[in-house]
């Protein structure tokens, strides 16, 4: 190893990534480094092995796998939060050198035909039944990785599978760069009339951080696409003209009709031909495996098992909840009108929407804030999982950061550390909006000790302002519940194994599970009154506006339970339908779903599509209703606490040791089955969504 790698922070052995010594200039050197180890070691390893074993091949395979992935992860990560040009052309440069890396693995016959011997051995029956989930997903991973074709075939779907992810970054690139693109400046708070003084002290914030064109910071108030700006503007500014500039600003992101600030054309980031060529690029890959579509191929490593049982289970639920739907669009309506709007529009949603559950509950998202501010919350959610699970959360005050924002923690469970993660917060410029959790270490026995999980928890929350902390909507503490339970699921695994440890080998339709499972103790009053508290006086959430909260739970379910629906459909309908020879284009196809289910029309300039990186840029693609899928096993695992008691000791003990440890050891239903005792319904999840009475 020459002097520069030998110094490279990615290749150390520490057991957290040094951020603070990681610059763009490492990241090509060290993935390259790896890479010819690997293809080295690899070879090396099949010499001679005759009889392979578990020692022989699959152990030292996931130790080589896990250097690479303990020195990408933070890259990954940091492309994310702290983008900059030189990390992003970084990063690209890796991606492709990876993606050509791992196509090679998994076309390699002589690999294949070692973990096929394994499969076929005496020592087979001997192994675990993790280790026997590494060696069947391993040979079904094989196969979908075109391991069996020849020639032609097998070269154009190496090129396919570079191309994808070309295309891949390329989009999440071109939302990320649109969404920063645009803002609107104020000389005046009056041009934000309606919003509350928290969003307004954001936008005076937000535009000191942005520079005039002699790079000076902007007087005057500032609001972006960003979420938190955005979603403000649409839910209380009184002018209309602002708020369909917001709506149209952010639903043509990333297409031709997208604007910069300076209304000038955005088409240079127009996803729109990304989209047709990864669908054509996916639907070719998925033909070469011998699939019918993309969507069958899909559904390969998930729970369901054909795309005709996912599209009966998504249109099962809009039967369900079209009445509810209509009902909600109805009310909304003749409330706009009676408050003088009798043509409402998509941007006039959710303004109306926030003035009607105020009229209907007397109640209101801004009125919650100043009661949720972010660090009590934080530590009422310790407190749940610490109920819950015997487990103890502890802040660590000295560690390598990529931002002053972030804070790091490791948790405990009888004394004994078995996780660490850490915790990003807040929107900024230059970090994807969203919110995730991905993983940085993976739990796995290595020859030195125990290698323990460590997560990345993201969201885009509002920072504090000034003096005042920040302070969450309800809302965005069920998204921080939600990205907690994804952490969870990674970091409390029992599993030592890499390929199946946490959320690895996990069913992707099962993978929500453990996140919306723990979203349901944001509305338990219990939980709300320990991690409420205002900002200012310390003050709990007094007990009629708790209850007004808890009132308005439902408020507008079956609107919102349809456009997710409508989301799934797409993505599913453009996976299973695809014609190569007549291809639909996305937005038509869309157009077709929103006529089958969508209970409020959407303008035809809406380009929804051009910016839903879930399936275009991330791993939901013909997997979307995994969502909706694995809501009816959260809800259902939940209502088992309803029974015995949501701080029941054994009933969190029986879902941790059923389902959190296990990874992905063993089939979810198996693992839903040992914890609930039954195959789940869908009867939970329409009672906690109001759209069936209480079952008696």
């Amino acid at each position: 190893m020459t002097d520069s790698l030998a110094q490279n922070p990615l290749l150390s052995d520490q057991p957290l990534p040094l951020f603070d010594e990681i610059k763009p200039e490492h990241i090509v050197p060290a993935v390259e480094h790896l890479i010819a180890e690997g293809r080295a070691h690899l070879e090396r390893l099949l010499a001679g092995n005759d009889k392979p074993t578990w020692d022989s091949l699959v152990a030292p395979l996931e130790a080589e796998d896990d250097r690479l992935e303990r020195a990408f992860s933070p890259v990954s990560h940091l492309n994310a939060v702290v983008n900059s040009p030189e990390l992003r052309e970084a990063y690209n440069t890796s991606i492709a050198l990876l993606t050509e890396y791992s196509t090679e693995v998994s076309q390699n016959r002589d690999l294949y035909n070692a973990y096929k011997a394994l499969a076929e051995s005496d020592e087979y029956s001997a192994l675990s039944t993790a280790q026997k989930k590494v060696v069947d997903n391993a040979l079904r991973d094989f196969v979908l990785g075109g391991v069996a074709l020849d020639g032609e075939d097998k070269q154009r779907f190496a090129d396919i599978s570079r191309q994808k992810s070309e295309l891949s970054t390329r989009f999440a690139n071109n939302v990320l760069d649109a969404t920063g693109a645009w803002y609107l400046h104020f000389d005046s708070a009056d041009s934000l009339a309606g919003l509350p003084e928290s969003a307004i002290a954001q936008a005076r914030q937000a535009a000191e951080q942005k520079q005039d064109d002699q790079d000076n910071p902007l007087s005057g108030y500032v609001v972006t696409l960003d979420f938190p700006s955005y979603l403000a503007v649409m839910m209380y500014a009184n002018d209309r003209t602002l708020r369909e500039k917001m709506y149209r600003a952010f639903v043509t992101r990333a297409s031709s009709d997208g604007k910069k600030a300076d209304g000038s054309s955005a088409a240079e980031w127009d996803n729109t031909a990304l989209i047709a060529e990864t669908l054509k690029l996916r639907h070719e890959q998925a033909q070469l495996l011998g699939f019918a579509s993309y969507a069958e191929r899909s559904l390969a490593t998930k729970m369901a098992d054909s795309p005709e049982q996912v599209l009966g289970f998504l249109h099962e639920l809009a039967e369900k909840s079209r009445p509810q739907a209509l009902q909600d669009v109805a009310e909304l309506k003749q409330f706009a009108t009676e408050q003088g709007c009798d043509d409402l529009q998509a941007w006039d949603l959710a303004y109306y929407s926030e003035k009607l559950r105020k009229q209907k509950y007397d109640i209101s998202q801004e009125e919650l804030r100043p009661y949720f501010p972010a660090e009590k919350v934080i530590s009422g959610m310790f407190d749940v999982v610490a109920r819950l699970f015997d487990i103890d959360i502890v802040p660590v005050a000295a560690f390598a950061s990529w931002h002053p924002d972030v804070r790091f923690y490791q948790i405990y469970r009888n004394g004994e550390q078995v996780a660490s993660f850490y915790l990003d917060l807040f929107a900024r410029e230059h970090k994807r909006g969203g919110a995730w959790m991905a993983d940085c270490r993976v739990r796995r026995q290595t020859e030195s000790g125990l290698q323990l999980p460590v997560a990345f928890l993201t969201c885009n929350f509002t920072p504090p302002v000034g003096d005042t902390p920040s302070l969450l909507t309800h809302d965005e503490v069920t998204t921080l519940f939600h990205e907690f339970g994804h952490g969870l699921h990674h970091m409390l695994t029992a599993i030592d194994v890499a390929a199946v440890s946490g959320i690895n080998g996990v069913a992707w339709d099962a993978v929500e599970l453990p996140s919306q499972f723990l979203e349901n103790w944001c509305w338990q009053k219990e939980v709300i009154g320990k991690m409420s508290g205002h900002f200012e006086t310390g003050e709990p959430l007094p007990e009629a506006l708790l209850d007004k909260m808890l009132a308005a739970k439902n408020f507008q379910s079956g609107m919102q339970m349809m456009r997710q629906l409508e989301f799934s459909l797409f993505d599913f309908r453009l996976h299973a339908e695809y014609n190569p020879l007549n291809p639909v284009p996305a937005a038509v196809l869309l157009d077709d779903v929103r006529r089958e289910v969508a209970v409020v029309p959407q303008p035809a300039f809406n380009r929804f599509e051009n910016g839903f990186s879930h399936i275009f840029a991330g791993g939901y693609a013909a997997g979307y209703y995994s969502y909706k899928w694995a809501e009816v096993l959260s809800a259902d695992a939940f209502s088992a606490f309803e029974e015995e008691g949501i701080f029941n000791n054994q009933t969190g003990h029986r879902f941790m040791q059923s389902i959190l440890e296990q990874g992905g050891s063993a089939e979810p239903m198996q693992l839903f089955i040992r914890f609930r005792g039954r195959e789940p319904s869908i009867e939970p999840l329409l009672k906690h969504s109001g759209l069936i009475a209480e079952a008696s």
